[in-house]
């Protein structure tokens, strides 16, 4: 059954961050929401895990209740994986199978798009398009920026849940076979181009400095895939179990599920450079850049601030919220997937 919801925007602190505690891992497969609208039990996968460490440094630690947000954005579900374009901020929502549109200047959702079932694996902006995974069916939706309205619905479907996808100057990226297939797909025809052999296992990709890097979680390594000639030139060793990835500053930086640490490798020699100590292991996260720093985000600890000229944890937060993080438009955008809502944060405020 379809339900459709209706979106508040609060810009204090909302009663709403204080939504029912959930057992989930991050990014899992979801329950639909349940007829009464009230918010979606979760699937349990064992008992509760104990808190990340974090980092030990002397005051680098701070509580997430020292934050004011500058807008909070309530959606219902479970708000998740998140893409900035130049007048938007875009947040799937997998049990609702929702694309929300977070206006940028007004502090309102512009829209809420119905998408396919079950939105997974990250989202990517181009080609005047927002680009959605959907584990649910299996699908690839293909928003237009200009109407807010899918117009295509490509057979590529998404290898893991807790993945990503990324566009290049002229395709779309996404690892749609666990076996090991990284689909190249092209926004002229909306079908998959190409395939090219990648580890088994692969989740997540990032494009950068012309090539589409590939997380592998099982052998903790990054593929370097030349995006002009589809082919894998480089197999770099990273931290145990990295997943999720994002490119600035003239890296490409993991997060590391198997000990928490940063992975930071150099897209010109293609060596890693160091693996920083975050504290943050296990299941789940987001790790973005923007405004020359590094952001990572897990339960419990929602918001790491890493610093590229130490590398090291500048300042993090600890307590109640995140699951997805993206820094730009001025501030810092995260989701607080266990309390049904996306804060707007100021960091000239941190």
């Amino acid at each position: 059954m379809k339900i459709n919801r209706f979106l508040q925007v609060s810009a204090g602190f909302l009663a709403g961050a204080c939504a029912p505690f959930l057992l989930l891992q991050a990014q899992q497969e979801q329950a639909p929401p349940p007829a009464d609208g009230q918010p979606p039990m979760q699937k349990k996968k064992g008992g509760k895990r104990p808190p990340p460490p974090g980092v030990s440094t002397p005051g680098v630690k701070r509580e997430m209740s020292t934050l004011t947000p500058l807008a909070v954005f309530t959606t219902g579900g479970t708000p998740d994986w998140q893409v900035l374009t130049d007048d938007a901020v875009w947040v799937s929502n997998g049990p609702t199978n929702t694309v929300h549109r977070l206006d940028v200047k007004t502090n309102q959702v512009a829209a809420n798009i119905e998408v396919g079932k079950r939105p997974c694996s990250g989202l990517a902006a181009g080609f005047g398009s927002i680009w959605v995974p959907n584990c649910g069916d299996k699908t690839l939706s293909r928003i237009d920026i200009k109407t807010n309205a899918v117009v295509a619905t490509i057979q590529a479907p998404p290898a893991e849940s807790e993945g990503g996808i990324a566009t290049s100057d002229d395709a779309v990226w996404l690892v749609t076979d666990a076996a090991g297939k990284l689909s190249r797909i092209d926004p002229k025809t909306n079908a998959v181009a190409a395939t090219v052999d990648i580890p088994a296992g692969s989740a997540a990709v990032v494009y950068g400095d012309g090539a589409v890097w590939v997380t592998t979680p099982k052998t903790n390594t990054l593929t370097r895939v030349d995006a002009k000639t589809n082919k894998v030139t480089d197999s770099i060793e990273t931290g145990p179990g990295p997943r999720f990835l994002t490119f600035g500053g003239g890296a490409i930086w993991t997060l590391n599920q198997g000990d928490g640490t940063v992975s930071r490798v150099d897209v010109k020699t293609r060596k890693l450079v160091t693996n920083i100590e975050v504290g943050v292991p296990g299941g789940g996260g987001e790790i973005a850049y923007g405004f020359g720093h590094v952001w990572a985000t897990i339960f419990q600890i929602p918001i790491s601030e890493i610093d590229p000229a130490t590398n090291t944890v500048i300042r993090q937060w600890t307590g109640d919220g995140g699951d997805s993080i993206r820094a730009g438009h001025g501030s810092v955008w995260l989701s607080n997937l266990r309390a049904h809502n996306v804060w707007r944060l100021d960091p000239s405020k941190f």
